[in-house]
């Protein structure tokens, strides 16, 4: 999306690149997910994922242009083999709708309870619980503002149920619907992360935990920038808190516990990966005309359209891209190092793909770089530790340790 310049009379404005208007932009995503295929809504998951590889330029138009990548994922001949079942959507919609009983008076106790006594507020004699109800995700989303304005100027707990935020990505809008935002008497907002994933005395799984951190952080940037236009000065430490509330089943029950999310990290993180992603528009222009990834279009030109973008695969995606099988043979086949791991990846330094990685090794490259150094000597260090294994002297005439 392209910023409006107001220009004071009589004076000339600025030469700047020239940039697709938001008609043009929708226009051009929309022949490249292929017209008669709905747009994919961007979510915090995707996002969480985007922040996590902000150089990859091919999830980033992707994303942005709506693209179905399951149905690409199939088309292309490598399907993603990941999601949640029928019954496990169904059991987190019932644990949902019981955290969420009374009006969202459930909710505020386990909140309560999960804060430091000197944060708890007194309990309420009754919470708020607004009609966020409205037409299209622009007026969803502007309800949800005027809600979050008249909670807050009302100094009362209130719980908005399935809010709608927006936020703008690599110059594309997304709409993201947290599972509940609590506004405190004080005036302070707490995201609320409901998961159906047990809390086992008192502490959920790490991993899990973590992508419902970067996920909270997600809906925390995006309420920043409702919080941004409010009227008034905020309180001391920010508008929205910098812990997010994660309710899940305790123990092996269907009983509701809370704990608290420290986002400090997780919101830096990925703001200022976000802010890192090339806009869509960009990665757009640099297609050959025609592109398109339609998934009704033959397999040989699909696979030609989406290797036009730049991917920058790791083993993390085969958990957070329906994509990553596709990237992942192709890594392989190009003996790209990132398909080994980003630690891999960030310690080889200039060295690219595994045929570079062998000839350092051999010595067959003999630039200064420290990673040629490092393999080298591990090449030495294996040849020595086999020779000895072999009952043999090393080349070198070291003995045997």
């Amino acid at each position: 999306m392209t910023t409006s310049l107001r220009n004071s009379p009589g004076r000339r404005p600025a030469k700047e690149p020239a940039t697709a208007g938001p008609t043009a932009l929708r226009q051009r995503l929309t022949e490249l997910r292929g017209p008669a295929v709905a747009a994919r809504p961007l979510d915090a998951r995707a996002l969480a994922a985007l922040a996590a590889n902000p150089g990859c330029r091919r999830r980033a138009l992707l994303d942005g242009a709506g693209v179905d990548k399951a149905a690409l994922a199939q088309a292309l001949g490598t399907p993603a083999a990941f999601g949640q079942s029928q019954f496990a959507i169904a059991r987190g919609n019932a644990f949902e709708a019981r955290v969420k009983a009374d009006g969202g008076a459930e909710l505020v106790r386990l909140l309560r309870a999960a804060l430091p006594a000197e944060e708890a507020a007194e309990p309420p004699e009754s919470v708020g619980a607004p009609d966020l109800s409205a037409a299209g995700p622009e007026g969803r989303t502007a309800r949800t503002a005027l809600a979050l304005r008249d909670a807050t100027a009302a100094g009362r707990w209130t719980v908005l149920d399935h809010p709608l935020l927006a936020l703008t990505v690599a110059g594309t809008p997304a709409y993201l619907e947290p599972d509940a935002v609590v506004v405190h008497p004080d005036g302070t907002w707490t995201v609320v992360e409901i998961k159906s994933f047990a809390m086992i005395d008192g502490s959920a799984d790490a991993a899990k935990a973590g992508a419902a951190a970067r996920q909270a952080a997600v809906y925390a940037l995006a309420l920043e920038t409702v919080a941004d236009r409010l009227p008034g000065p905020a309180p001391e430490g920010g508008r929205v808190r910098h812990r997010a509330l994660l309710v899940c089943p305790k123990d092996f029950s269907n009983l509701p516990a809370g704990a608290l999310l420290d986002l400090r990290k997780q919101r830096a993180t990925t703001r200022r990966q976000l802010g890192r992603l090339t806009r869509v528009e960009e990665i757009a222009a640099a297609l050959p005309p025609g592109t398109t990834f339609d998934p009704d279009r033959p397999a040989a030109e699909l696979t030609a359209a989406v290797e036009a973008v730049d991917a920058a695969y790791a083993p993390d995606c085969l958990a957070a891209c329906e994509l990553a099988f596709h990237c992942r043979d192709r890594a392989r086949e190009a003996g790209e190092v990132g398909h080994l791991g980003r630690a891999v990846r960030s310690g080889l330094g200039g060295l690219t793909t595994v045929g570079e990685v062998l000839a350092a090794a051999q010595g067959q490259d003999a630039s200064d770089d420290p990673a040629v150094a490092a393999l080298r000597r591990a090449a030495a260090l294996r040849a020595e530790a086999l020779a000895c294994a072999g009952g043999q002297r090393p080349g070198s005439g070291a003995a045997c340790r």
